[in-house]
């Protein structure tokens, strides 16, 4: 916390040294965005295209932000919690008022492609314009077009609670200026078109890296460092690298078992729970089998995590486990976890995973394993796995150290070796 407000305050202070330069902020701010038309141009939607606008807001997952539990599809109003405070989502319905209902298609595509509102407002990069600012301005057109054609609801937008200098338009310029460029989409001429595919669709309406990215003090993601894995903000779920085999890179992995697991959010290496589950339960689970082979062969095509063999050889040393620890985590084990994952972790096929060899349990980053703990792990519950097998939460009934306790022996057992857990691990949950 003290970190956060130090940067805010150097923040304000950037801020004001560049009070002198404003015009320069400016410009930064507004460089590859074109006037707007001086009059709304007309748009006449066809059906093909409210169709296809339907199918890409899917691939964005545009309603998981955009709608409240129970609450109307696009009306917006979910709280997003960041470290700098909350940011609430904006109504997208044709509501005149609240919504869209006023906007052309020239205002949303420069919403999407320069992160700019109606009004002229900078948006909150809470909405991934980093990421849809690669989307084309036919496939922004067709998203307008659905969006006018779901029923308007007359919620009003609530104002976002962000601490100061967070909370200014004029920080966010100078955010904006030093992390976001406007881009759009270059294909890659010496691959295929499934391979460019599957790039736009990860690298923009996915935006996948807005949570698999790692990102710098101030929130903005680290391009440079690509699909590498990140802590995702407040929920304390870390998104594990895409490039990397040893967390969740596919490269090995055959194609259809890629699709499966968007699809379906299960496959014979792996399911998928926590922020993931989600995604694929509001949005890959209804693409198209092709665009999910094409984000396949994206993926499989990353390039990896450097080779252990690239590093200086070290002499092995063995990862040390307190007796105690072990035996207190053993006894967690048969308690609790045993009757399910069974006595050698070897799991139950298409029900519980096996933690023998699970490369989620020998990550090491620990924070999904004290969440799934803590908090119960649910897989999606989609076409391919209608009724999925979950994992309750355990939070209520293990401390700290139990849970420390129980991790550092499943890390440790049958074949495993990781590093052992530690309490102050799982208080930092």
């Amino acid at each position: 916390m003290k970190k956060m407000r130090y940067l805010g305050w150097t923040l304000l202070v950037v801020v004001l040294l560049l009070g002198g330069a404003a015009g320069g902020i400016v410009a930064l701010n507004l460089r590859g965005e074109d006037p707007l038309p001086e009059q709304a141009e007309a748009f006449n939607a066809t059906p093909q295209q409210v169709e296809r606008g339907r199918y890409l807001a899917l691939a964005g997952n545009c309603a998981g932000c955009h709608t409240t539990r129970g609450g109307q599809p696009y009306a917006g109003g979910l709280p997003i919690e960041t470290p700098f405070g909350t940011v609430y989502s904006s109504n997208l319905t044709p509501d005149e008022k609240s919504g869209i209902g006023s906007w052309s298609s020239a205002h949303f595509w420069r919403a999407m492609h320069n992160g700019r509102s109606k009004d002229g407002r900078l948006l909150y990069p809470a909405f991934p314009y980093p990421n849809f600012t690669q989307v084309t301005r036919e496939d922004s057109d067709a998203i307008y077009a659905y969006l006018r054609s779901v029923p308007p609801a007359p919620a009003p937008n609530l104002a976002h609670r962000l601490r100061f200098p967070y909370d200014t338009q004029a920080a966010l310029a100078v955010w904006r200026a030093l992390s976001f460029k406007p881009e759009s989409f270059v294909a890659n001429a010496g691959k295929p078109a499934e391979w460019n595919r599957g790039a736009y669709l990860v690298g923009g309406l996915g935006h996948c890296i807005a949570c698999h990215g790692p990102r710098d003090s101030l929130g903005a993601t680290q391009t440079q460092l690509g699909l590498s894995g990140g802590l995702i903000a407040v929920e304390n779920w870390y998104a594990p690298s895409l490039a990397d085999p040893h967390e969740a890179g596919v490269a090995d992995w055959p194609t259809a078992e890629v699709v499966a697991l968007l699809k379906s959010g299960v496959a014979p290496r792996g399911s998928v729970m926590g922020p993931m589950a989600d995604v694929v339960f509001r949005s890959t689970q209804y693409l198209s089998e092709a665009d999910l082979a094409a984000m396949a062969s994206y993926l499989k095509d990353l390039p990896g995590a450097p080779a252990p063999s690239a590093a200086p050889a070290r002499p092995a040393i063995a990862v040390r486990r307190d007796a105690g620890t072990m035996v207190r985590g053993a006894k967690i084990y048969d308690q609790r976890c045993a009757y399910c994952h069974g006595d050698q972790g070897q799991g139950v096929p298409g029900a519980f995973p096996p933690l023998a060899g699970n490369r989620a349990v020998n990550m090491a980053q620990t924070a999904n394993l004290i969440q799934v703990i803590a908090h119960g792990g649910y897989l999606p519950s989609t076409a391919g796995n209608p009724r999925p097998y979950g994992m309750p939460p355990f939070g209520h009934l293990l401390d700290a150290g139990d849970v420390a306790a129980v991790l550092t022996f499943i890390r440790g057992s049958w074949g495993n070796d990781s590093p052992p857990v530690t309490q102050l691990d799982t208080m930092r949950r």
